[in-house]
């Protein structure tokens, strides 16, 4: 078995570990609850979970998706986010391999999978996970500007701009929106959260990031009209999505405009 193969389990392994986490910390944050205490336990009985019960993935399956005491149904999405993280983290080594660009990925990844998860559960997008996230980002941007010779004001201060810029961008989305709906159009952590897609992708990309989410969102919005439903919808996940896309494509403005020109 090749190194390459070997680090590409272990990644997978180890994105599964850290879905599981994220799991918790989605869960956990929106409701003011503490990310370490009390321990895993079953939200229907208050069943402490087992060492075994805990193993992501294996102990959805060996439970056969229900709780061991009381048997109420597991929700899909824990092994769902489980994996998807593995996946994410496995496609982040492909796209970068072990590089600092690599550790860039995966922290970007793992602050857009647990506010899908908080958004999609409560309609909320934690700021402790945007501004943990986005210090260890510019932190992680820094040692790439070191390691990379690309130079401090280039490699940290243009991609801190770039997210305010996208930031700025959204936010005056949000004042026509309200204007146009009379209603809030976009809640706050969503503009929050494009400071984090700009510092990553860019100013040009997280405008297309917000295209691309847009687009996405649009059957499901009109399905919720139809409905008569609140007509609520997170774009939390929606801007998720297309910022994941993006980043291991490696799509940039340039791949777009002769995708059209041609």
């Amino acid at each position: 078995m090749s190194l390459e193969v070997l680090n590409g389990i272990m990644i997978f392994i180890l994105g599964l570990v850290f879905g599981s986490f994220y799991n918790v910390v989605g869960y956990r944050l929106p409701n003011n609850m503490s990310i370490v205490y009390p321990q895993s336990h079953c939200p229907n009985c208050n069943h402490k979970l087992k060492f075994y019960e805990l193993i992501p993935v294996v102990s959805y399956i060996f439970l056969l998706g229900k709780c061991k005491v009381c048997k109420k149904r597991i929700s899909l999405s824990y092994p769902f986010f489980e994996i998807l993280t593995g996946l994410l983290f496995l496609l982040s080594y492909v796209s970068f391999g072990m590089s600092t660009k690599f550790f860039i990925s995966i922290t970007f990844i793992s602050i857009l999978i647990i506010i899908s998860i908080s958004d999609l559960r409560y309609y909320i997008i934690p700021d402790e996970v945007l501004i943990v996230g986005g210090i260890l980002l510019i932190v992680e941007l820094i040692i790439n500007s070191y390691v990379n010779n690309i130079g401090f004001i280039n490699g940290v201060v243009m991609n801190v701009l770039n997210g305010l810029g996208a930031f700025a961008i959204l936010y005056l989305f949000k004042i026509f929106g309200d204007a146009v709906f009379q209603k809030e159009s976009l809640g706050g952590g969503d503009i929050k959260l494009l400071f984090i897609i700009g510092l990553v992708l860019g100013f040009d990309m997280s405008i297309v990031t917000i295209f691309i989410a847009s687009f996405i969102a649009l059957p499901l919005s009109v399905i919720s009209l139809i409905k008569n439903d609140n007509n609520i919808l997170p774009f939390g996940p929606y801007l998720s999505i297309a910022a994941t896309i993006i980043l291991l494509s490696n799509l940039n403005l340039d791949m777009i405009l002769q995708f059209f020109i041609k």
